[in-house]
C-alpha cells in the first residue's frame, strides 16, 4: 500500500477532501455494499461532517472525470454513493473491524496528516515570499533599473566608431 496510491483516491468535493465508498471498500478488500451495510447499521457513528451521500449532479461530474461513462446494465450502483471525510474515514476503523481495515485504515490516516502537512507548509511559504516581495521591492526596481543600464552600455560599445 503506497501513499500515492491512497492520495489518489482522495477527491476534492464541496471543499472538503473525502474518499468514496467504492474506493475505500477496494482498499479494505470489501464489496462496496457491506461497507455501506456496516454504515447503515452503525449510522449514528457518521454525522454529515463525517459522511454525506453525494447529489446526482456531483456523482455524474465524478464518472464524467473518470470516463467511466458506460451504460452497460449493472454496471453502476443505482444508488447514489457515499463520501468520507478525515473523521469518517477514521471512525469506519470502528465500524470494519478487520486486520486489513484496521491496516489501511492507518495508511489512510498518515496520508492525510501529510497532504495537511503539506498544504500547511506551501501555505507559510507562499505568505512569507509574499512578504519578502514587499520588503524588497525597492531593491528589485533597482536591480532591474540598473541590469537595464548595463545592456544600454553594452549596445553603445559594440557600434563601430565613425570619424577619429
Amino acid at each position: 500500500m503506497t501513499e500515492q496510491l491512497i492520495q489518489s483516491k482522495i477527491q476534492i468535493i464541496r471543499e472538503q477532501k473525502v474518499m468514496l465508498d467504492s474506493d475505500l471498500a477496494q482498499l479494505y478488500g470489501i464489496e462496496t455494499k457491506r461497507l455501506n451495510e456496516a454504515v447503515k447499521r452503525n449510522l449514528n457513528r457518521f454525522p454529515n461532517d463525517f459522511m454525506f451521500e453525494l447529489t446526482k449532479e456531483e456523482n455524474d461530474c465524478l464518472r464524467s472525470q473518470f470516463a467511466t461513462l458506460d451504460n452497460r446494465r449493472g454496471k453502476y450502483s443505482k444508488y447514489l454513493p457515499y463520501v468520507f471525510t478525515e473523521q469518517g474515514v477514521a471512525m469506519l476503523s470502528s465500524v470494519i473491524n478487520t486486520e486489513k481495515a484496521i491496516e489501511v485504515n492507518i495508511y489512510i490516516m498518515r496520508t492525510f496528516v501529510l497532504m495537511r502537512q503539506f498544504s500547511l507548509n506551501y501555505e507559510e511559504l507562499s505568505k512569507r515570499l509574499h512578504e519578502l516581495e514587499g520588503n524588497y521591492s525597492d531593491i528589485y526596481e533597482a536591480l532591474n533599473f540598473l541590469m537595464k543600464k548595463d545592456k544600454l552600455l553594452k549596445v553603445q560599445k559594440e557600434r563601430e566608431q565613425i570619424g577619429y
